[in-house]
Formats: structure tokens, sequence, C-alpha cells
């Protein structure tokens, strides 16, 4: 009697077992799984297909850029499956190019017997990529597996937002090469395609101009708080954009004029009007030192604080504009993409009388090299040239001018998306000056109601900067960006209408096993525990 009530009880807790499966290891159904940003739609089908030894793919169709989207699937399932993807005449993953649809969508039919890709071109193709991946456990995450499977169904996928971005400033510290790289991985997850890069401000000036050496030797010698600085070779710039191209993803550069320019005046005192530094912070600049010949009586000091506005370029000489000129050019040469930010934001001591021509001279001269230029929402000021972009922050105002002169819209709105912001009072680093932004703060927000008037047809995307006057490596990075980057994401790709906070928030809550498992430095929002 005894043995079959010991029997009896080791049943019934092996069904409580049973039925208390954790959720995360029982076969999710495709529209549960915790993909961000959400798919347009998503269709339910039967059974799991499962990756294995062999499963191969086949290609239908040409595309001119397919190879960055096959290289990034087959390192992935090489790494986190151990299984050498290799193209066959019976490939499991059947791959199809249609040039019809929309650019960067692509569809999924999943099936216990395969998957059909079909994508408009090689971006749409590794967007795919990336959806699968997620539909992959965390632990595929984690490194090699076996056996991992996906449900069947069907997703059809397009973006709300043609351009959906993250800035890094470099300027305030300054990152190096393999930092920015991992930036790139980490966002490209989540169908972000822009990196806009501030490369110069008041602390530092990060890019290499062959024609004016200072620049580097001095300007980019520090950085907030003092340091070493650094800067990026033409070299690093350009490994910096060929792999950011690898995971289709466009690199914007920014020289912010003609305010946030102190680097530039303690590099080459020709242009400095007579701009008074902040006390605190000013640092005299050892020329020889920096193996900088001569004395430059006009220079100013070297800046390491954190006040903004001080600063301005002398917008009366024509040296000035030949400046820019030579800056322009030589980036231009070296940025296949076709966008050049001009900052324009905050030049506090700069006349408006000067500075709407500065303005309008800086936009000659981008496209005089090819490029469409883009700016802080400032610069609408000025009178903007046909495909100018402006880029929302701040003042609303200043996009009704650029929307009155019919010109497209960037929305960053700093209360919403601005990333150096804390989540919270306790958050370690970060400013509060545009408000505390949680999760909720970060993904409540519509681009087509912020400014009135300025409705979808005018917006070109959203991107979401972060400022580092308090972010100094890489880890501090990964915390102020994620999770609001997939918020970011989200807004930038799915529809408005399929938008809910309660459910990105149930997706985020499962999402970040796999942060955990890629060991990503993220900020645990008690938001989740809820």
């Amino acid at each position: 009697m005894n043995g079959l009530k010991f029997f009896l009880a080791m049943a019934s807790l092996c069904m409580v077992g049973f039925i208390g499966l954790p959720k995360d290891k029982e076969e999710l159904k495709l529209s549960e799984h915790s993909i961000i940003p959400k798919p347009l739609e998503v269709t339910e089908g039967e059974g799991v297909f499962t990756f294995k030894e062999g499963t191969g793919y086949q290609l239908i169709g040409e595309a001119d850029d397919l190879n960055y989207a096959l290289d990034f699937f087959k390192d992935f399932a090489q790494k986190s499956m151990g299984i050498k993807l290799d193209q066959k005449e019976n490939g499991k993953i059947q791959i199809s190019m249609d040039d019809s649809r929309a650019a960067e969508s692509y569809e999924l039919n999943i099936n216990p017997n395969g998957i059909k890709v079909t994508a408009a071109d090689g971006q749409g193709l590794f967007y795919a990529f990336q959806t699968i991946r997620q539909l992959l456990p965390a632990d595929a995450e984690k490194g090699r597996g076996n056996g991992f499977s996906i449900p069947a169904g069907k997703i059809n996928d397009k973006p709300e937002y043609e351009y959906r971005g993250v800035m890094l400033d470099v300027s305030r510290h300054f990152f190096p090469v393999e930092d920015v790289k991992s930036l790139i991985d980490q966002v490209a997850k989540y169908k972000v395609n822009k990196l806009h890069l501030h490369l110069s401000d008041d602390q530092g000036w990060r890019i290499e101009i062959k024609s004016w050496p200072n620049l580097t030797k001095i300007g980019g010698s520090t950085q907030v708080g003092g340091g070493d600085g650094g800067y990026y070779t033409q070299e690093d710039y350009k490994d910096i954009v060929a792999y950011a191209a690898s995971k289709f993803i466009t690199v914007i550069p920014e020289i912010d004029m003609p305010g946030h320019t102190n680097a530039v005046l303690a590099s080459y005192g020709e242009f400095n009007p007579g701009v008074e530094l902040p006390e605190t912070g000013r640092v005299p600049v050892d020329r020889k030192a920096l193996g900088v010949d001569g004395e430059d009586s006009n220079a100013s000091d070297l800046y390491t604080g954190i006040k903004v506005g001080f600063s301005t370029l002398d917008t009366k000489k024509e040296i000035t504009y030949e400046f820019i000129e030579d800056v322009i050019r030589e980036i231009a040469e070296i940025t296949p993409g076709p966008y050049f930010h001009i900052g324009g934001d905050e030049s506090l001591v700069t006349e408006l009388e000067d500075y709407k021509p500065f303005i309008e001279r800086a936009q000659a001269l981008v496209t005089k090299y090819g490029k469409t230029s883009i700016g802080w929402d400032e610069i609408a000021h000025a009178d903007l040239e046909e495909g100018t972009i402006a880029q929302f922050w701040a003042k609303e105002k200043n996009i009704k001018l650029a929307a009155d002169q019919g010109n497209k819209i960037i929305m960053s709105p700093s209360k919403h998306i601005y990333l150096d912001m804390k989540y919270d009072t306790t958050t370690r680093i970060g400013h509060t000056w545009a408000g505390l932004i949680e999760i909720d703060q970060s993904y409540n927000w519509n681009p087509t109601q912020l400014v009135e008037g300025v409705g979808k047809e005018l917006i070109l995307g959203v991107e979401a900067p972060l400022w580092t006057e308090s972010v100094e490596n890489r880890d501090d990075i990964e915390y102020m960006v994620f999770p609001r980057i997939t918020a970011l994401a989200e807004i930038g790709w799915t529809p408005q209408s399929l938008r809910k906070f309660d459910n990105y928030k149930n997706r985020l809550r499962t999402h970040m096993k796999r942060w955990d498992a890629m060991g990503i430095n993220y900020y645990k929002s008690p938001l989740l525990e809820k």
C-alpha cells in the first residue's frame, strides 16, 4: 500500500511538473514569439521546421547585394548551430528575389519541410534572416547547438519609414573602431539602417583631414573630463563605413558648424572670432608636446567641459569657407552614402544675420560634392535647398519652418528618444534636462503627432541620438542604448496601428533572455517586472 501511495505521489508531481513547463521550453506559435520590431503580418501554421546539418539553401533569381545577407546567415548558422549552410539544389531554405516588392521588404513561408524566403533586395533578405534569428531560442545566441526549431507560418513584412537611425557622439568621448562596430552589430538586429556619427564638437575633432592636420593633432587630443581623446584615420573611417555597409547600415558623418566648434578654434586660430570659453574645462594647448610647430596667438584653449553654445566659426572670413569645403570634400570622397550632416544647432553666439548665409553656403558646398545636407532643426531659419533634411530635436516652430519650405524631417524628439537621458533618478550616468526617459516614454510617441501640420508625407524617418558627455566606454553605450533602441526600431518599422505598449513590453520581457545570452549590458527596467 505504501508503495502504491509513493507511486501515485510521484506521478502527481510529474504531472504538475509537466503542466507547469516554463513557457520558453514549450513550442511557441509564430505569433507568440518576441520579434522586435513587430512584423506587419503574421499567420499561424502547423508544426515546426528544424535546422540540422545538410539543411542548405537554394537561390532563385539574381540580385547584386545578396552576399552580405548570405554571409551573415551562414556565419550565424555555423556559430550558433554548428551547421554549415551550403548552396544546394535541394536546399531546405529557398531564397527568391522579387524586385516588385517594396524596398527592404521580405516574406517568410515556414513549414516542416523547409523555409521559403522572398525578398525585394539583399537588404530585405538580411532582415528576413534577422527575423529567423529571433525565432530561434535565446540559447542560439550563446554558441553552438543543434536541433533548433522555429514554428511554421507566414510573415509578410516591410518598414513604415525608410530612415531608421541611431547617432553616436564620438566627440565628447572617443570610442575605438571596435566599439563602433559592436554598436553596428547590435542595432542591425533590429533593422536599424542608419548610423549617424557626430565627429566634431567643442571637446574633440575625430576624423583625419589631410589638408588640415592640426584638427586631429590638437583638436583630437582630449575629451570631456580630460584624457587622451583620439581620432579616426581616414582608413579607420573607411573601415567603419564598409563594416556598416555589410550590415546594410549607411553611415552619415556630421561636422557640426558654425557652433560646437572649439576643437577647430584651438587647432587653427584664423577661424576664431574671439570666442570666450567657460572658465571650467579650459586646457591650455601644449603645441610642442602635440608635435605642432610654431605659435598661434589667435587659437583658443582646448575645452573639456560640457557647457554648450559658446563657440562659433568666424562666418565673415572667406578662409572659413575654404576650410569647410576642404573638410566636406575629403569626407565626402570616403563616404559612399548620400548624406552629410552639417550640424547647425546651439550656435548661440552666432548672430542670426550671420548664421543664415553661413548655413546656405554650407548646404551649397555639400551639394557641390554630391551629398544631401541634414541639419538640426535650427537650420530651418535659413533658406533650405530642395532635398535638405531638418532633424527635429527641440523646437516645433523650427520644424514648421522646414515643412513650410517643403523639406523632409527626421524625428528625434529629445524628450522621448535621446538615449543620453537617465531612465530614472537612480541611473548612474546620463542627464535629465529633457526629462527621465523610461521604456514607456521612449515607446509611446507617434512621429506624425509631434508637430502640427507635419504628417507622414513629410517625415523621412526617426533617429535615436546618444550624446556621450557621461558615456565613457562600451558598457556605458550598451546600458543607455538597450532596451530603448528597440522602441526606436519599432516606431520606425511597425505601423502605428499595430503598436501597443503592453504588447511591446511583453515581447521585450522575453527578448531580454537574448541579451543575457549575448552578454549585453542592458538596463533592467522595473516596468518589465509588473
